[in-house]
């Protein structure tokens, strides 16, 4: 090889290394900083996602800017981060659906949740909440089984897609209880909120972020929050365990990765600052306003939370014998 090649691929090196590693003295975030939300806005991960980034933002100095990628239960929006610089300056909304339920669900997918990001920090633990368009004759969920059973293969449910959340809730749902129940699938949480409220649909589990509005304003009857304790958002409204499903459940969490490889500096900042944002008590008031639970603390428990949920849906999924392509 001859010095000129040599000398070639040294300066490709330099190069790259100057791409992806920010140049000694120089602050971050010196520019603006993208932050992708894999599903439709609207909904719980776009809601809680938009209101710690303006403030990330604000503590940054540099503007944080959503960016909604909805589509294939957030596989798209996922992918893009996953083939990002790992630089910093592209941030993903990551919740439970799209890190630690896909890779059980799909024969084939584009990213490796565990091999391809870096956990940052758990923003929010976030209840489900059965909801149900208000002309269906059920108040509680005793009252939507017998419904569901009187009718087999008629009523029909949405979901956030295939795959996703609310997708398995309902399957849960229909494997605890033996109702026969339709799956309607829809691009995000919100189409499907959208879908419930115009009768499309009867029922759907969902964040209670995403249907909050609806319920307080009679659009939708709520018959159940699915978590270990009632919603402060939602304090009249029982617990599925309470109203006839004892054993259900259904939390999900919502946190911030980047790309694997970014600079441990980064992610320590950016720990440090989403830590700080979420223990405010302008930020919990809100989120507990929209059901969901400030999390926090260290990438590392993060990133112990999402192996054991890989693993804890993995085997759901096996179970249920539920695939998608």
């Amino acid at each position: 090889m001859g010095s000129l090649d040599v000398a070639r691929r040294f300066a490709i090196a330099l190069a790259l290394v100057a791409i992806t590693v920010p140049a000694i003295g120089q602050p971050y975030p010196s520019r603006p900083i993208r932050f992708l939300v894999p599903q439709a806005a609207g909904g719980s991960t776009d809601t809680l996602s938009r209101l710690v980034g303006q403030k990330l933002g604000d503590n940054l100095g540099q503007q944080v800017v959503i960016d909604n990628r909805p589509g294939a239960n957030g596989i798209i929006g996922t992918e893009i981060v996953s083939k990002s610089l790992p630089d910093g300056y592209t941030l993903l909304a990551g919740g439970t659906a799209t890190m630690a339920i896909n890779p059980g669900l799909y024969a084939k997918i584009p990213y490796d949740a565990v091999r391809q990001f870096a956990p940052v920090a758990n923003i929010a633990y976030s209840t489900s909440v059965l909801v149900v368009h208000p002309s269906a004759p059920a108040k509680t969920i005793r009252d939507l089984i017998a419904l569901a059973k009187s009718k087999p293969g008629e009523m029909r449910y949405a979901s956030a897609g295939s795959g996703s959340t609310p997708h398995l809730s309902a399957e849960m749902f229909r494997l605890m209880t033996g109702a026969e129940v339709v799956h309607v699938p829809y691009k995000g949480s919100t189409p499907g909120v959208t879908a419930t409220v115009a009768g499309e649909t009867t029922m759907m589990f969902t964040g209670v972020a995403s249907a909050i509005a609806h319920i307080k304003a009679g659009r939708l009857r709520a018959l159940s929050v699915n978590g270990a304790k009632r919603s402060p958002a939602l304090p009249e409204v029982p617990l599925a365990a309470e109203s006839g499903l004892p054993g259900f459940e259904v939390d999900f969490w919502i946190g911030i990765f980047v790309p694997a490889g970014t600079p441990r500096l980064v992610v320590s900042r950016l720990n440090s600052e989403v830590n700080r944002i979420i223990e405010t008590p302008e930020i919990k008031e809100k989120f507990l306003a929209l059901g969901a639970d400030p999390a926090g603390g260290t990438p590392e428990q993060f990133g112990a939370i999402l192996r054991r949920d890989i693993e804890r849906w993995g085997k759901t999924i096996k179970a249920s014998g539920m695939k998608v392509e």
